[in-house]
């Protein structure tokens, strides 16, 4: 039997092993190249008649997230992702305010910081009735 010298071994397999590295990075730059993003979130959201919303109501839109709130001073909304780290909060069990499930940060009813880690209150966006009295949430 005919033996392959040592040195034609390491030169085959390294030959093999950079002809493989060079494979799997050529398929990575393709996929790449191939890439599509992902549309951009809306920024604008259309919730129906105002009149949908009563005087006194507080409702959580998943879709957003945010929670929509009708007082004596007109429509508010505020959003429902949490300042430390975007995970979406809860409302807790007593009714009086917002807890993260993730980190256990605590918002009171306005979206102060009760409890950390998270260190900014929840953002206030912009709900407004347009003139056909439909109500419009924009994020920004």
């Amino acid at each position: 039997m005919d033996e392959m010298p040592r040195r034609d071994f390491l030169k085959l397999v390294t030959n093999a092993l950079l002809g493989v590295s060079g494979l799997l990075g050529l398929g990575g730059l393709v996929r790449y190249l191939d890439f599509e993003a992902e549309a951009p979130p809306p920024e604008v959201f259309e919730l129906g008649a105002a009149a949908d919303y009563p005087p006194g109501s507080s409702t959580v839109l998943p879709d957003v997230p945010a929670v929509l709130i009708h007082d004596e001073a007109g429509f508010r909304a505020m959003s429902l992702v949490c300042t430390h780290l975007g995970c979406t909060v809860e409302p807790n069990a007593a009714g009086d305010g917002y807890v993260c499930p993730c980190h256990g940060s605590r918002y009171d009813a306005a979206g102060a910081v009760r409890r950390g880690p998270a260190s900014d209150a929840l953002p206030a966006l912009r709900a407004e009735v347009t003139g056909d009295s439909q109500l419009r949430l924009t994020l920004s």
